[in-house]
């Protein structure tokens, strides 16, 4: 089991930059980011490689928030900029454990969740 801890999350005027964090307890592989408004499903946001750093991003954030990650301190994080009101949601890490294949811009390709962390992006 992996647990996963989110943090960076808050309050920031529109236009202004946020840097998610998630910390996983143990070594992850593929690792993504994921929003969900309420009475909305989860969407998709961003996904890193462990092996080689290939990123994924849903169109709506390209070019304004950018992922990274650091193995050595088993973190990855989502550096957001030029938010937007439509932004605000909650932010949701996830992590796959290496045996499933499948698009890291699926629900289902992740086996571990964290708690999320609130974005509000205020107009």
């Amino acid at each position: 089991q992996v647990q996963l801890v989110e943090s960076g999350g808050g309050l920031v005027q529109a236009g202004g930059s946020l840097r998610l964090s998630c910390t996983a307890s143990r070594r992850s592989y593929t690792m993504g980011w994921f929003r969900q408004a309420p009475g909305k499903g989860r969407e998709f946001v961003a996904a890193i490689s462990r092996s080689d750093g290939s990123t994924y991003y849903a169109d709506r954030v390209k070019g304004r928030f950018t992922i990274s990650r650091d193995n050595a301190k088993n973190t990855m994080y989502l550096q957001m900029n030029s938010l937007k009101a439509e932004d605000t949601t909650v932010y949701y890490c996830a992590a796959n454990n290496g045996l499933k294949y499948g698009s890291p811009q699926s629900l289902d390709y992740y086996d571990y969740w964290g708690q999320g962390t609130q974005v509000t992006v205020a107009s």
